[in-house]
């Protein structure tokens, strides 16, 4: 059937303020620390995925929930100036907009604090039915940060399925440790693509081992497992077969929202018809490319530069 939309992203979209890099201990007692650089920008792992895919040259729209104040006038300005549609983006008249202060370091790992603001308050009605069948795919993020909407995510994944979509979940990371295994292998039986990072797979799982042992086991239970695994590149496991990449190398000058980068790659080369081979080398580029500027949407690549950098390191798609 016809859609009006490659993708609709549902999920958080907050601000960031990231700071870093940070090459002491955070210090508190009143003390002041200086970083090099500082940066307020669009964040929320969901808001940067569909940047992400809007600057591959997807048609993207959003669904999601922010506050009646100057943080979420921001982000709908924001998504709507890289080319995202906001018209599913609810302002709630009494909660305000989250707000994540992200502190790095010169080795590529952060701190992340988030203020929740809207996340808990955002459910199955922030998403509306007409977009769900309107859209070639569905992607939603940061799930543990969303419980009402997490809870209601296989019906709102049915229904994407029920009208040709398919559909991709980001959980990222769960900050009460306990990764709701009921619930996500709920949402797993209608999801296609699974995309966590590393750790997420492991915890996932809920089982030792690796993270190519972790993808296994998290495919036995319906998805496409795509594990993302920073500078050693990637993996993917379908139940069957491990694929792999190396990765494409990069001097990273901010880590932040590369994983939600390369998500967008990932979905925009399977949209494209790309074998998961390939899906997986083109999501790598674009999470490494994405790692050239400070913030998680200032360097995310276009189509053409994620496929010059995998010609220039040997890899013709």
């Amino acid at each position: 059937m016809p859609h009006s939309f490659d993708l609709l992203v549902i999920g958080d979209a907050n601000p960031d303020v990231v700071l870093g890099p940070l090459d002491t201990p955070l210090s508190f007692g009143q003390h002041e620390q200086l970083v090099g650089t500082g940066l307020l920008t669009l964040g929320g792992s969901a808001a940067i995925m569909a940047c992400g895919a809007a600057r591959l040259g997807l048609t993207v729209a959003f669904a999601g929930r922010v506050g009646d104040d100057d943080a979420g006038r921001f982000m709908r300005t924001a998504l709507e100036e890289r080319g995202v549609d906001t018209t599913a983006l609810r302002v709630d008249p009494e909660l305000p907009t989250p707000l994540t202060a992200v502190l790095t370091r010169p080795d590529g790992d952060r701190a992340i604090v988030t203020s929740p603001g809207t996340l808990a308050a955002t459910g199955p009605e922030d998403v509306p039915e007409s977009l769900l069948t309107a859209s070639r795919h569905v992607h939603a993020a940061s799930y543990f940060l969303l419980p009402r909407l997490a809870a209601a995510l296989p019906g709102l994944f049915a229904t994407a399925r029920a009208h040709g979509a398919t559909t991709s979940l980001d959980t990222n990371d769960d900050p009460a440790g306990t990764w709701d295994p009921d619930g996500v292998a709920a949402v797993l039986a209608v999801t296609d693509f699974l995309l966590p990072n590393a750790q997420e797979a492991l915890a996932l799982a809920a089982a030792g081992g690796t993270p190519a042992m972790a993808a296994a086991a998290l495919a036995a239970r319906g998805p496409l497992v795509v594990v993302k695994n920073g500078a050693d590149g990637a993996l993917a496991h379908d139940g069957r077969t491990l694929l792999g990449t190396p990765g494409t190398p990069a001097r990273p000058l901010d880590t932040v929202g590369a994983g939600d980068s390369f998500d967008a790659g990932f979905v925009a080369a399977h949209l494209r018809g790309l074998p998961t081979a390939d899906a997986l080398h083109l999501a790598a580029a674009c999470g490494a490319l994405s790692t050239r500027a400070h913030g998680g949407t200032g360097a995310q690549a276009t189509w053409d530069e994620a496929l010059a950098a995998l010609a220039r390191n040997g890899k013709n798609l």
